[in-house]
Order: structure tokens, then C-alpha cells, then sequence
């Protein structure tokens, strides 16, 4: 089933001798101009009853009509999966993603994804891009992400990512003490060998991340990380970059560190811990419809919880030491 779209408007004064998809991008803003452009080739956007091209001029009192269908944009099959929903409306769905939770469909991930749980609980999503997910979290890092339930949600909330105006703050666990917070601004592209990775690169695109101190250990820091931009892999290449590996993480920590003189305890929890010690605990946006800010957080992971508190003990027998075994 899908749902059908018939929106009218005519060219007012000030647009006449613009471009036809220029006037619809302003006509009709609750749509991306890349789905307007794609329903005047197809005839579904049509001129006084005839179909034109993007770029023919139009004159003013002209009238634009829309008779669009969505349709499923990919084949994607739904499951029931269990679903931790923060918060949801007609507009917007937020989500508390679990570790282990791959986000989209891809090779070897076909099933079991929060995508293919998403089709289940609101089947009208597979109109969508990508389901209405605008913006990613990797496999095992957990916390808060905002799926648009609706073209228009969406078209507002990639508008909001793309001026920077989403705000999402993450916790982390680093090795190593930090003695201050920071910014890291470092342009970010697909590694040139390993193409699973990402690596900080001259012709990358920019990328910028910022951290402060939450809590110093004796060979770890507790922090607060909040994105400027949202590259793929950005806060863990970032801080492996400036040589503070996220603790656990499989792909940028590199060979399992433990600190000199630490407890049993620590080294235990620390060789136990096989993800990358990283949470969306904040997200605010303004809401698709009615513009009002809005903010959710999200409750730190038990795994995180223990080993902080770990740490915590561990650095309460002992002075700072920031050697390495």
C-alpha cells in the first residue's frame, strides 16, 4: 500500500523567471529539491497541467500541481524485533539503541537490523530513505537515534543535520589521562588500506569533534564528546588520532593495554570489555512540526556504569600512573 501525495501552489511575483525546480524547492520545502526533481521528470510535479523540465523558466500566476505516490523504496523485509522507544509521535520516532545493534541493512547484515525492527512497528517508513534513519550509530555503540516517520520530518531533520543545528552528545571511556578537555579538527576519509576504517586525511572531509574532562583515573578519563559534524567512525578515529583510543574498541584501540601496578579487578574488566566504550546519552532538535526545541537523554549502558566504577576503585588504591605494560 502506498500513499498518495496531491499538493497545489501557484509561482508568486517574486519567483516569476526562476527555474521550475528552484520555485518548487520554495513552493514546497517540506520536500528535499533531489524527490522534486525526480517527480517533474517522472510528470507526477506538472505546470498548468503539462509536464517541463527542472530548469524550464516559469512566469508568475503559473500553477504547480503535485500527484505523487510513495512507494517502498527498497526491499527490505520487516521483523519483530524489540524496540527501546524513548519517544514517538506522528512526526518522529527516538530510539535508545542497545550494543550489538546493527542500524541498516548491508552485506552480511541482512536481518536482525534496527531497520528491519523499524518496518515492523511502523510499516509506512519503507516509503522512506533509508526508513526514515537520517543518522547513524556504529554496531556497538549505544544511545539515542531519531528516525522522521514522515517525508516532510525528514526533509526538516537532514536540513538540521546538514546546518549543524542537531545537537548530540556522547560519553566516553579513553585510555590514557587527558588533562584537559579540547577540539579535535581533522579532516576524515575511507582509510587507503583497510577500507572497513576510516583515517584522518588532507583531502577528507572536515570533521570536527569536541571533548572535555569528566573524570580523570589513574590511566584512563572519563569524557564528554560532542559532534560539529557527524563523519563516519568521527569520534573514534578522532581520538585514537590524538593517541586516546576509546577503551574496547575493536577497530581503532589497537593491542590490548593494560596499566602498570593496576588492581585484578581493573584488568579483568578492562580485558572483558570487547567494545568500544562509547554512548549517545543526549540528542535536542527542533521538532519537524512545530519548531520547539526538544531534548531526550538516555541512561548509561551497565557495562560503562561497571567499568567506571572499576576504574573508580582502582584509582583510589593507587596515585596517578600513566605507564603502560
Amino acid at each position: 500500500m502506498s500513499t498518495r501525495i496531491q499538493l497545489q501552489a501557484e509561482v508568486p511575483t517574486e519567483l516569476a523567471g526562476s527555474r521550475l525546480d528552484q520555485i518548487a524547492a520554495q513552493l514546497f520545502p517540506d520536500y528535499s529539491r533531489s524527490r522534486l526533481q525526480s517527480w517533474i521528470r517522472q510528470g507526477s510535479l506538472t505546470v498548468n497541467g503539462a509536464v517541463q523540465r527542472p530548469r524550464d523558466k516559469l512566469r508568475a500566476g503559473d500553477s504547480l500541481l503535485i500527484e505523487a505516490e510513495l512507494e517502498a523504496a527498497e526491499t527490505w523485509q520487516a521483523e519483530a524485533l524489540q524496540l527501546s522507544i524513548v519517544f514517538e509521535d506522528e512526526q518522529l520516532l527516538v530510539l535508545d539503541k542497545a550494543a550489538a545493534t546493527v542500524v541498516h541493512p548491508a552485506a552480511g547484515n541482512r536481518e536482525g537490523t534496527l531497520l528491519n525492527g523499524l518496518l515492523h512497528h511502523c510499516p509506512a517508513l519503507a516509503e522512506l530513505p533509508r526508513a526514515g534513519i537520517v543518522h547513524r550509530l556504529d554496531k556497538d555503540t549505544t544511545g539515542l537515534l531519531v528516525v522522521a516517520k514522515t517525508l516532510p520530518a525528514h526533509t526538516s531533520l537532514v536540513d538540521q543535520l546538514q546546518r549543524r543545528e542537531i545537537g548530540r552528545e556522547y560519553e566516553a571511556v579513553v585510555q590514557g589521562v587527558l588533562t584537559g578537555g579540547g577540539t579535535i579538527d581533522e579532516p576524515l576519509g575511507r582509510h587507503p588500506v583497510n577500507r572497513k576504517k576510516r583515517a584522518v586525511m588532507q583531502a577528507g572531509k572536515p570533521s570536527v569533534t569536541h571533548y572535555r574532562v569528566l573524570q580523570r583515573f589513574r590511566s584512563h578519563t572519563h569524557i564528554q564528546v560532542n559532534l560539529e559534524t557527524g563523519r563516519t567512525h568521527q569520534i573514534r578515529v578522532h581520538l585514537a588520532h590524538n593517541r586516546h583510543p576509546l577503551v574496547g574498541d575493536p577497530l581503532y584501540g589497537g593491542r590490548l593495554q593494560i596499566p602498570a601496578a593496576c588492581s585484578p579487578a581493573l584488568a579483568q574488566a578492562l580485558k572483558k570489555f570487547r567494545r568500544q566504550a562509547l554512548h549517545a546519552r543526549r540528542l535536542t532538535l527542533q521538532h519537524p512540526e512545530s519548531g520547539h526545541e526538544m531534548a531526550w537523554e538516555a541512561a548509561r549502558p551497565e557495562d560503562i556504569t561497571q567499568l567506571l566504577q572499576v576504574l573508580a576503585d582502582d584509582s583510589s588504591s593507587g596515585e596517578s600512573d600513566e605507564s603502560w605494560q
